[in-house]
């Protein structure tokens, strides 16, 4: 899957290069990372791509132009340009796993106080939010997007059931999970797990994953009961 990133700051995602799984699937061939400098396309003399607000404002705006000239120079048929925004669509497994499907996407990453409207409204084809706060840019959010989508894609992580047991993959969090030692400090790891029988233990499995849901995210908890009878009322 490519991925084409539109920043003020390309050095910032040098660092997928030797990040765990996204790195070894930088380095396999099945993620590619496309950095695109945004200050490159200015025609100001001096590579300004900010100025004043109309009608005023505190702080400073991405100007339309150099927003643009970068979209342009990465635009393809059937490839989704994507805006990385507080007012966007909040970032979810549903829609990771809806994009990770894609052969390639574009991340548009704002600065200051955000990008010129014209831009979002006419030239960008979706907003995704990872969350309702605001951020200094989006090249934190575009971080968490390339990550939480390349996990998904096919090849990346060693064992290719591991996303199928990720929190939010199926609307409910993880089951709880351990390792040696078997007993710490009188905390004992439940014996179902050492039965041997596959039956049962898949069944604790999902009874502690429901548990889980329903203490820690109860408004997860009635998405995952809406989805499962969605006539039925909650």
């Amino acid at each position: 899957m490519k991925f084409n990133i539109l920043t003020l700051f390309p050095d910032f995602f040098d660092v997928l290069k030797d990040y765990g799984v996204i790195g070894r699937g930088i380095d396999k061939g099945l993620i590619e990372i496309n950095t695109v400098n945004i200050r490159d396309f200015s025609t100001d003399k001096h590579k300004r791509v900010d100025d004043e607000l109309f009608g005023g404002g505190a702080g400073m705006l991405m100007t339309a132009q150099p927003l643009y000239d970068s979209l342009q120079s990465v635009k393809k048929s059937g490839v989704p340009r994507i805006y990385l925004s507080p007012q966007g669509r909040v970032l979810d497994q549903d829609l990771c796993n809806e994009l990770s499907n894609l052969p390639e996407i574009t991340l548009l990453c704002g600065h200051y106080e955000g990008i010129d409207s014209r831009i979002t409204d006419e030239f960008v084809d979706m907003e995704i939010s990872i969350g309702d706060y605001c951020l200094s840019g989006g090249e934190i959010g575009a971080l968490v997007l390339v990550d939480s989508i390349s996990r998904l894609v096919k090849g990346v992580l060693g064992n290719e059931e591991s996303p199928l047991t990720d929190s939010h993959y199926n609307h409910l969090l993880q089951h709880n999970v351990y390792t040696r030692p078997r007993d710490f400090m009188g905390l004992k790891v439940p014996q179902v797990l050492f039965s041997g029988n596959h039956k049962l233990i898949e069944e604790w499995k999902e009874k502690s994953a429901l548990d889980n849901t329903r203490k820690k995210r109860p408004d997860l908890y009635e998405k995952y009961l809406r989805k499962q009878d969605p006539n039925k009322g909650f």
